[in-house]
């Protein structure tokens, strides 16, 4: 987890990782957002909403398993909704979620 962490907090120390439900999604919208990622504690409501926008480009939502208190660690206020604008580092966050075991495609939620 702390790995994971390490790369969050390096997509944020580099400026591309986005906060928050308006600016994710204009970072979507926009085609500038190479990962979604959201975390474990995310309201239902909030995850459909967005993972619709993200589906409509393409682009598959991953959740963390971080909560949002969790996340506080690398944001300046708990938030649940992240994107990561850089290809490089989108690739190393999802392979550092893969390492702890496969990620959770937040769109699976949706069809149970």
């Amino acid at each position: 987890m702390d790995k994971l962490m390490g790369s969050l907090s390096l997509c944020r120390k580099a400026g591309k990782l986005v906060m928050g439900f308006d600016a994710v999604a204009q970072s979507i919208t926009k085609g500038r957002a190479a990962a979604l990622l959201l975390a474990c504690d995310l309201s239902e409501g909030s995850a459909k909403r967005i993972t619709r926008t993200a589906q409509q480009a393409g682009l598959t939502p991953l959740r963390l398993p971080l909560t949002q208190q969790q996340l506080t660690a690398v944001t300046p206020k708990p938030t649940g909704i992240f994107a990561v604008e850089d290809p490089g580092l989108a690739k190393l966050v999802t392979d550092r979620l893969a390492r702890q075991g496969t990620p959770q495609r937040a769109d699976d939620e949706e069809s149970n």
